[in-house]
């Protein structure tokens, strides 16, 4: 019969053996638990020591305890190579090659409301318009009387404005409504000489948020001021812009209107860019898209700016980003505009 000795024997060499034959950490887990573990072959081992007699049990514990020490031993390099081994692998399934392309990260992008200013910004340029800043918060008589807004003018109550709670004794202000004060800033700084500018930027407004409106949008004003400037030079000026802005061929539409800071007023239209004016539900099928206001300057407009209307003459006119964006892209809701959503944004990268 095998003795206690030969079993031993044998649990060594099968214990190696199975060791030898572990190819990674999990295996190695589950050896050890085999054998070296609390129910393991040597703990078995250790507890069939009472059949054995006293006076070999000395020797077979130190025979027991030398064979777990080498165990473990063999254990702790398996454990150490394995390990070594996992961590080369990671190491060589993350290395970088630096030969290789690398990836460029996500850059932003302007805002298609600048997207669009900036465009109008080249086209007017190309034309001899200076881009010309103005400020939001502006006085009432810059914002209305001195653009031929009388104090109890009708047409005060085209534009619902936000007026800024001053004392009672200081002049009225308010954030502007359009951005036609500008007109009145470039007057007063070039007259008596000739100016071209262009005035974009934010006007305000106290109207209810729908798809059509909001309280803050934007507005780019265009103004001539010269000798014999006449409505031809406006019409030569839309007509150059519009092809610019919506391609070649595209028509302009000037219909009569009323501003109180032109005469004579007129609303410029340009064919529908998406029917080729043949009629679309962008267009109402009616061939023409309504793109803004425009006329010659008003007498007393420029006499307000300094200019004397017997001998100078000019035009202007105030259109909107959002909506020549909005016709350009298809686009049905301002809202979309200031709403922070980016996959909004996204589209015009």
């Amino acid at each position: 019969m095998m003795t206690i000795t030969d079993e031993l024997t044998n649990l060594e060499s099968q214990a190696l053996a199975d060791l030898a034959a572990t190819s990674d950490l999990a295996g190695l887990a589950d050896w050890k638990s085999r054998y070296t573990g609390k129910a393991g072959a040597l703990t078995r081992a250790l507890r069939s020591m009472g059949s054995v007699p006293a006076e070999q049990r000395p020797e077979l514990g130190r025979r027991l305890n030398a064979l777990r020490e080498q165990l473990e031993a063999a254990f702790e390099t398996a454990e150490a190579g394995l390990k070594q081994a996992a961590q080369d692998a990671e190491l060589a399934a993350d290395r970088i090659d630096v030969t290789m392309p690398g990836h460029a990260p996500a850059l932003g992008h302007l805002h298609l409301t600048t997207q669009v200013l900036r465009q109008v910004e080249a086209i007017f340029a190309e034309m001899g318009f200076q881009v010309w800043e103005s400020p939001e918060v502006e006085l009432d008589d810059m914002n209305f009387s001195q653009l031929n807004f009388p104090p109890d003018h009708p047409a005060r109550d085209m534009q619902d404005t936000f007026y800024v709670e001053m004392p009672p004794e200081a002049p009225a202000v308010l954030l502007r409504t359009h951005t036609s004060p500008g007109q009145m800033h470039a007057m007063h700084r070039y007259a008596p000489e000739p100016l071209r500018v262009l005035l974009p930027g934010k006007v305000y407004r106290n109207e209810q948020v729908t798809a059509r409106s909001e309280m803050m949008f934007h507005q780019f004003e265009f103004l001539a001021v010269g000798h014999n400037i006449t409505m031809a030079d406006l019409k030569g000026t839309l007509a150059f812009f519009a092809e610019r802005m919506y391609g070649p061929g595209t028509k302009i539409r000037l219909r009569p209107s009323y501003f109180p800071f032109t005469e004579p007023s007129v609303e410029m239209d340009v064919t529908c860019f998406l029917c080729a004016g043949k009629g679309c539900r962008i267009c109402k099928h009616s061939g023409w898209l309504e793109i803004g206001g425009c006329g010659m300057v008003h007498p007393n407009v420029l006499r307000n700016g300094g200019y004397d209307p017997e001998v100078f003459s000019g035009f202007a006119g105030g259109f909107g980003p959002e909506r020549i964006a909005m016709l350009k892209y298809g686009i049905d809701d301002l809202r979309n505009f200031y709403s922070g959503d980016v996959r909004f944004v996204e589209q015009f990268g």
